[in-house]
């Protein structure tokens, strides 16, 4: 690449008219020394996304907007990358805040490492109570395990990154996204790279404000696809399976293992087999309560208000996330 190559910002957006004018702005702002434009693939949305996203294409010459008729984000990504000219590709999201030297550094790391898609950091920020404690809860080792893009960690190669900044000869090379896959797109497509010779690296100082699900019904739907999509990557690839990505699955299944002898218990009077059959609801309850006050005196210490849903958040993210993963067959639905 040349010192300062082009680069393409690809968007898929689906109802984000409260954040995508903001969003683009900060791409747009760029203190990059080369040529930067934004395309905008946008799906069929329940708010004023379209019109958001037609007001920024007739404000700025750099920004264009392309169709995703079917509104799913691996179709977004390609529709996007088919109409970008860069010879460097920028993922970001549609409620994704960049800093204004992201792209400099990403196409820095690139050029220094040799890799082919680099990314940084997932920096969680709620704005409301019950958003602050998912903030936390997604940075923290017990909400989402060890992946360097959620906790940190040091600059490296990695398995995966969040968003990611792409040459495009590596998107070309193994096809783009595998449009087959609604969720867990980027994790597949980073394993076609690794496994075609490119290398993934990720690196703490491409930073990206992520502002999570507002509700807790937003947040069980985003989690328990989480984990449909993480066993259909199982399926498809067996190799991948580890045993953090079973933590959360056998800890639903245990715990509905026990509330049936807890209820067997009760109703055959065998106090040995409610007091077993409570053992793993209650040492969940217990490690997730434990875990919640070390989170929230953590620098730096949450509200009450946003320490009180810290149990709920947890227990929202993993148990659906577990059960998504127990039902699986989210490749039936693509």
């Amino acid at each position: 690449m040349s010192s300062a190559p082009a680069v393409s910002v690809i968007m898929p957006v689906i109802n984000e008219e409260l954040h995508l004018a903001e969003s683009v702005n900060r791409i747009l702002a760029q203190e990059y020394a080369g040529s930067l434009n934004v395309v905008i693939a946008v799906g069929p949305s329940k708010d004023r996304t379209r019109e958001v996203a037609e007001e920024l294409q007739r404000a700025s010459d750099r920004v264009t907007v392309v169709e995703n008729p079917t509104g799913r984000t691996p179709a977004g990504l390609n529709a996007a990358i088919a109409a970008a000219t860069g010879d460097v590709i920028v993922r970001v999201d549609g409620h994704a805040m960049i800093p204004v030297d992201y792209v400099a550094i990403a196409v820095e790391t690139l050029e220094r490492t040799g890799a082919d898609n680099v990314g940084g950091i997932m920096a969680a920020e709620g704005v409301t109570d019950f958003g602050v404690a998912v903030a936390r809860a997604m940075t923290s080792k017990f909400g989402v395990g060890g992946a360097s893009f959620h906790v940190g960690g040091g600059e490296g190669p990695a398995l995966t990154v969040y968003l990611g900044t792409f040459r495009r000869s590596a998107l070309d090379r193994v096809g783009g996204y595998d449009e087959t896959m609604v969720r867990a797109q980027d994790w597949e497509m980073n394993l076609r790279i690794r496994e075609t010779g490119g290398l993934i690296w990720f690196t703490p100082a491409m930073l990206v404000t992520y502002r999570p699900r507002a509700t807790v019904g937003a947040l069980a739907r985003q989690y328990h696809d989480y984990g449909r999509w993480r066993r259909e990557v199982v399926r498809r690839y067996p190799d991948t399976l580890s045993l953090r990505y079973l933590a959360a699955p056998v800890a639903v299944a245990a715990i509905c293992v026990g509330l049936i002898l807890v209820v067997l218990g009760l109703v055959l009077g065998q106090n040995w087999m409610t007091i077993l059959g409570l053992i793993p609801p209650v040492g969940y309850a217990l490690a997730n309560l434990l875990a919640s006050v070390a989170s929230a005196l953590s620098s730096p210490r949450l509200s009450w208000r946003s320490a009180l849903c810290l149990p709920m958040v947890y227990g929202t993210m993993h148990l659906t996330w577990g059960a998504g993963f127990l039902r699986g067959g989210a490749g039936r639905d693509s």
